[in-house]
């Protein structure tokens, strides 16, 4: 009679333990998900994106980034500005109250994503904030020299003498064409 009580008892502290590990599983998975969507799906969520743990991607729109200590209130544009579409583009008003600075790469034109709730007054209120680097998708310039880039070193002009690998100076091609 002791060995079922025992037994009993095992298998209810068991179960017990079973069901809050259950239980902790479940509440922290969808306490943690949060839906990615975009300016355009965010407007056509209804009632539900006032309730739901969301990721909002857009562009920066340049100059509505307004710095305020580790906080940041910017807008998001559906399309990047230089892009003919970014003028019909949707905006979203972001603050951004986030225990970290926003990221370096936080920029205008940007492409971000911010993670957040969407409040009743029409401002996403964004807890984490992600940025990638825009000037690397940006078009060139108009004028620009074709095969320049912002990270490439400079083109020495002609008649210019260039270093070879023993480290002693020779004529550029063009210059030493000039001499003949």
């Amino acid at each position: 009679m002791k060995a079922s009580r025992q037994s009993a008892r095992i298998g209810i502290a068991a179960a017990v333990i079973i069901g809050t590990i259950a239980w902790l599983a479940i509440t922290g998975v969808s306490a943690n998900k949060s839906y990615y969507v975009t300016i355009g799906e965010l407007g056509g969520m209804g009632e539900k994106a006032y309730h739901s743990q969301l990721r909002v991607e857009g562009f920066v729109q340049p100059g509505t980034i307004v710095p305020d200590g580790p906080h940041v209130t910017f807008v998001l544009n559906e399309f990047e500005s230089h892009s003919p579409k970014a003028a019909s583009g949707r905006l979203l008003k972001v603050a951004y109250e986030g225990s970290e600075p926003p990221p370096d790469t936080f920029k205008d034109d940007a492409q971000a994503v911010a993670e957040g709730t969407y409040g009743r007054d029409g401002v996403f209120h964004a807890s984490q904030l992600q940025a990638k680097c825009a000037s690397k998708y940006a078009p060139a310039q108009p004028g620009s020299q074709p095969g320049s880039s912002p990270g490439a070193a400079p083109q020495a002009p002609a008649g210019a003498k260039s270093a070879t690998a023993s480290g002693a100076a020779q004529p550029a091609p063009a210059a030493a064409q000039a001499a003949n």
